[in-house]
C-alpha cells in the first residue's frame, strides 16, 4: 500500500473513532447512593459512611449557632470528614494510651453515667420563688471590705503564727481608731483591694470562703471582726452594707438553691454507688 493511501485511511479511522466517541454519552453517575441498608451515603472516609440523615442533623445542629461564616451542607460534611480523618490519625497513633488523654476520656465516661442515671431526676427539679427568698434570709448579700494577711496553702507553723500575729496587731490599732481602716488596709492588706481600702463590693455568700461568710452573717453595717482565719490566710472584715431580698436578682437565688438541691441528689446517688464498692481510706494521711 502506498504511504499517502495508507495516511489517508489512518486518518479515517481516527476520525470515525473520535466521531463515535463524541456521539457515545458517559456513564450516567450513580444518583442517590446507598448502602446495603437502603441508607443514603454522602461520603465515605476511610471506608466509613457519612449518612444521609447524619449530615441532615448536623447541619440543623448548626444553624442553632452564630457564625462568621455562612453555614452550609457542603462546610458541615468537611467538618464531618476533617473530624473523621482527625480520629483515624489520632487511633493510628494510639492516642488513647495517652495518660492524659485517658483521664480526659474517663471524665467523659463519669461525666456520661451520672448523666444517663440521674438525667430524670435533674430534669426534675424545680424552685419555687419562696424557696429563693427563704434560702435568702439565711444568706444575704453583703458588701464587706477586708485586711488581708496572706498564708500559702501549705504553711509552716512560724508563716503562721507571724501571720496571726500581725493581723492581731492591726486589730487592736482599727479598734482604737477605727477612722484609721483606709490607711490600714492600704499599708497592710495583701488583697488586690488594697487601694480600694479592702473593698469587695457586694457579693452572694458562695462566694465567701464559709468561714467569711459566717464571721458577717447577721453582723450590722460598721461591724468589724477580729481576725478570721480561711484558706487565703487572716482578714479582719469590716461590713459596709446588705441588700433586702427587694434588691437582690431572685434568679441567681433560684440558680443557687437548684444547685443545692442537684447537689443533694448527686450525694445520695453517690452514697449508694459507694455501698457496693470496696472503699478503704488511711486516715491517718487525712491529717
Amino acid at each position: 500500500m502506498k504511504t499517502s493511501n495508507f495516511l489517508a485511511i489512518l486518518a479515517l479511522t481516527f476520525s470515525f473513532a473520535t466521531f463515535a466517541q463524541d456521539k457515545v454519552a458517559p456513564a450516567a453517575p450513580a444518583t442517590n447512593p446507598r448502602n446495603t441498608n437502603g441508607e443514603a451515603v454522602v461520603a465515605t472516609v476511610n471506608g466509613v459512611e457519612i449518612k444521609k440523615n447524619q449530615l441532615d442533623q448536623a447541619f440543623e445542629d448548626n444553624l442553632m449557632y452564630v457564625s462568621d461564616k455562612i453555614v452550609t451542607k457542603e462546610k458541615v460534611l468537611n467538618d464531618i470528614i476533617a473530624r473523621e480523618v482527625g480520629i483515624k490519625k489520632a487511633k493510628d497513633s494510639n492516642l488513647q494510651n495517652d495518660p492524659i488523654v485517658k483521664a480526659k476520656m474517663e471524665d467523659v465516661l463519669y461525666h456520661a453515667q451520672i448523666s444517663k442515671d440521674l438525667e430524670k431526676k435533674l430534669q426534675a427539679i424545680q424552685v419555687s420563688d419562696k424557696e429563693a427568698q427563704e434560702y435568702y434570709s439565711k444568706n444575704k448579700e453583703y458588701r464587706t471590705a477586708h485586711i488581708l494577711f496572706r498564708v500559702r496553702v501549705a504553711p509552716q507553723k512560724e508563716e503562721t503564727e507571724e501571720a496571726m500575729k500581725k493581723a492581731l496587731e492591726v486589730y487592736k490599732q482599727i479598734q482604737a481608731k477605727p477612722q484609721m481602716w483606709p490607711e490600714l488596709a492600704n499599708k497592710y492588706s495583701q488583697s488586690s483591694t488594697a487601694p480600694a481600702a479592702g473593698d469587695l463590693g457586694y457579693l452572694p455568700a458562695i462566694k465567701y470562703a464559709p468561714e467569711y461568710f459566717k464571721a458577717i452573717n447577721g453582723k450590722a453595717v460598721g461591724y468589724i471582726s477580729s481576725p478570721v482565719r480561711t484558706q487565703f490566710g487572716y482578714h479582719i472584715i469590716k461590713v459596709l452594707g446588705v441588700k433586702d431580698w427587694k434588691d437582690v436578682d431572685p434568679a441567681l437565688y433560684k440558680k443557687i438553691v437548684y444547685d443545692q438541691k442537684r447537689d443533694k441528689i448527686l450525694e445520695e446517688y453517690f452514697a449508694d454507688l459507694r455501698k457496693s464498692a470496696q472503699v478503704k481510706i488511711n486516715k491517718e494521711y487525712l491529717k
